[in-house]
């Protein structure tokens, strides 16, 4: 596979590297003729200088022929820059855009950018499931599907707290995939009654978090 990175930063060099060890074909992009000739000796041929954002440099790259293309600037702007072209001037088959702030993740996907990561969002994530009492966690997104997988424990003051699943009135946009209690784990059926501190792995979709939210009393 053909993978070109726009943006040698840390991210984008071990990234790279560890591409590179796992036998694709990469070539890494950046603008910086300084940060270029500290990488060159460890990466060789698999980084060249180059503004990412130019067609021209990414015409020199190959990007017409490139399997995936990956931008991983500390700008979101000219992340979404590389990603467009990528998609309409190189017709390349899948973009993948770090996302420096989480509020142009909605613009990102109107424009059509494959997938968005935001390492401000997943640090959020991990802290609220790490911090003690209710928490609804978005753990990832399924494009495609139009759907998200989320992460919530039930509050002690749940309205569902008791009732079996088949008499809680859920979004039909939802569904209850795993159920974690204690050291035990449930895959859940209608006749599954829910208690306090369960942590709950479900699918939904976007419209449907909120109502999820107030069906479980994580608001």
């Amino acid at each position: 596979m053909y993978i070109i990175i726009g943006g040698g930063g840390e991210v984008g060099y071990y990234l790279a590297r560890n591409l590179l060890n796992r036998g694709h074909e990469v070539l890494l992009l950046d603008k910086s003729a300084s940060r270029v000739q500290t990488l060159t000796e460890e990466l060789g041929q698999s980084i060249l200088r180059g503004d990412a954002c130019e067609a021209r440099t990414m015409e020199e790259a190959g990007a017409q022929r490139a399997d995936v293309i990956i931008a991983v600037t500390g700008e979101d702007e000219d992340n979404l820059v590389i990603c467009q072209m990528a998609k309409k001037r190189f017709n390349v088959g899948r973009t993948i855009a770090r996302l420096n702030n989480p509020k142009h993740e909605e613009l990102f996907q109107k424009l059509g950018i494959d997938v968005s990561i935001s390492p401000t969002k997943a640090i959020l994530s991990l802290i609220e499931s790490e911090l003690p009492g209710p928490h609804f966690v978005l753990l990832m997104t399924l494009k495609k599907a139009g759907l998200e997988i989320v992460e919530m424990s039930i509050p002690a003051l749940s309205p569902v707290v008791g009732k079996q699943l088949n008499q809680i009135n859920l979004p039909r946009s939802s569904n209850l995939a795993l159920i974690i209690r204690g050291d035990e784990t449930i895959f859940p059926t209608g006749e599954t009654v829910l208690m306090e501190h369960d942590e709950i792995y479900a699918l939904v979709n976007h419209d449907g978090e909120e109502e999820l939210r107030r069906t479980f009393g994580t608001d």
